[in-house]
C-alpha cells in the first residue's frame, strides 16, 4: 500500500517547523494503518534520527524551522514507515540491554522479551562458573555479545545459518570490544558445535508456518529466523534434544519460545531426559522461556 505524505500545515509564509513536520507525519503514518499511539511515537523517534537530536533538545528546539535538507530526509524516511518497513530497520540500530545493536533485514529486529534469557543465565550462573557459551541462531548477536560483557571469562560460540546474519553480529562484537571472545560459526543449529560447553541459549525460529504475523515482521524481516514447521515446534524439538548432549554435567540450556507453547517445550525436554524444566513469564505473564539442566 501506497500512502502519500500530508505536508507541514504551517501557512504563515515561514518554513514549518520540527513540530509541524511531525505532525503531519502522524497523520501519514495514521493514514497507514499504525496506531495513534504508535504514529506519535515512531513520528518523534524518526526526527530526532534525521535531525541527531536527543529528546530534551527536541523538546527545547522544536519549534524552530525544520533544516531544509532534514525535511527532505524526514519525508523519506516517514514513507518507509507508511509502507510498513519497521523503525529499526530505518535507523539501522536497537537497543538490546543497554546497548545498540546494529539492525538489518538480514537479522531479526531483538526484542524485549528475549532479554529474559539473559536474566535466567544470570540469575543460575555465576561469572567464575562460566566458561564456554554458545548462543545458537545468533542473528544480530545480542545475546552472544551480552552474554560475552556479562562473562568477561567466558568463551562465547555463535551459530547461525545466514551467513548474512553472521556479518552483522561479528560487526556488533567489534562494536562493543568483545570479538575476541566470541566466535563465529556458519552452520545449522548446533551441528557446528564440537566439545562440551557450561551454558547454550537461542532465540531460535518459533512462529507456526500458518500464522498472520504484523506487515513489519513478515515483509521485512527473514522468513528463516521466524518460521518453523506447522506447528512452530520443529527446530525447538531438534535443539532441546541435541543441546542435552553438548552440555557438561551440570549445564544451563535457556530457549525462548512462542505463546501458548510452554506446555509442548516441557512435554519435549521431559522426553528427551532433562531432568530440571522451568518456564519464565514476561511482564504479562506469558510463559516465554524455557530453563533446562542436565
Amino acid at each position: 500500500m501506497t500512502v502519500d505524505p500530508i505536508m507541514p500545515t504551517n501557512t504563515g509564509g515561514n518554513a514549518a517547523s520540527v513540530h509541524e513536520h511531525i505532525a503531519d507525519a502522524r497523520q501519514t503514518l495514521e493514514r497507514a494503518g499504525l496506531t495513534a499511539a504508535d504514529a506519535r511515537l515512531d513520528a518523534e523517534v524518526l526526527a530526532r534520527h534525521v535531525l541527531d537530536w536527543d529528546r530534551v533538545r527536541l523538546v527545547a528546539d522544536g519549534r524552530e524551522p525544520m533544516p531544509a535538507d532534514a525535511g527532505a530526509r524526514y519525508a523519506g524516511v516517514i514513507e518507509r514507515r507508511a509502507t510498513r518497513e519497521p523503525v529499526a530497520f530505518i535507523t539501522g540500530r536497537r537497543e538490546f540491554w543497554g546497548l545498540e545493536f546494529e539492525v538489518s533485514p538480514d537479522v531479526l529486529i531483538p526484542r524485549p522479551e528475549t532479554e529474559l534469557i539473559v536474566e535466567a543465565v544470570r540469575n543460575r550462573r555465576e561469572r567464575d562458573a562460566v566458561r564456554t557459551i554458545v548462543d545458537v541462531g545468533t542473528g544480530s548477536g545480542c545475546l552472544a555479545v551480552v552474554l560475552a560483557c556479562e562473562y568477561p571469562g567466558a568463551r562465547v560460540i555463535a551459530t547461525d545459518i545466514s551467513a548474512a546474519a553472521l556479518a552483522v553480529a561479528a560487526r556488533n562484537a567489534r562494536r562493543h570490544n568483545v570479538d575476541d571472545r566470541v566466535t563465529f560459526v556458519h552452520g545449522d543449529l548446533l551441528e557446528a558445535v564440537h566439545g562440551h560447553v557450561d551454558v547454550i541459549v537461542s532465540n531460535p525460529p518459533y512462529v507456526p508456518s500458518a500464522v498472520a504475523l504484523a506487515p513489519e515482521i513478515v515483509n521485512f524481516e527473514p522468513p528463516v529466523a521466524l518460521y518453523s514447521g506447522v506447528d512452530g515446534l520443529t527446530l525447538l524439538g531438534r535443539l532441546i534434544l541435541d543441546a542435552r548432549a553438548r552440555l557438561q554435567d551440570g549445564g544451563l540450556f535457556v530457549v525462548e519460545f512462542g505463546l501458548g507453547q510452554d506446555d509442548d517445550i516441557c512435554a519435549l525436554a521431559r522426553a528427551a531426559g532433562w531432568q530440571q524444566v522451568d518456564t519464565i513469564a514476561d511482564l504479562q505473564g506469558i510463559a516465554r522461556v524455557g530453563v533446562m539442566s542436565v
